[in-house]
């Protein structure tokens, strides 16, 4: 289950018991990924919307990828 709350998200999985919020960026993140994207897809879709240096870009996406995934909430190809 998820809901918006102005431009993030609240996440919640009845089963686990957990509550996830989402910034405003993990929120296009997730919303990205309701289609299976590769990292470079995603990297491109943010910036593109985002004033934002590219290896900054990678190191920050690469860690979020990484916490969603250690959470359950995607999984990665390796």
């Amino acid at each position: 289950m998820e809901a918006e709350i102005g431009d993030e998200l609240v996440a919640l999985d009845p089963h686990m018991g957990s509550c996830f919020g989402f910034n405003s960026v993990a929120t296009r993140v997730w919303g990205a990924l309701a289609q299976p994207q590769d990292v470079e897809a995603l990297e491109k879709i943010l910036s593109e919307e985002y004033d934002v240096d590219p290896d900054v870009c990678s190191r920050e996406l690469a860690v979020l990828l990484k916490d969603m995934d250690a959470k359950g909430l995607i999984t990665q190809d390796r």
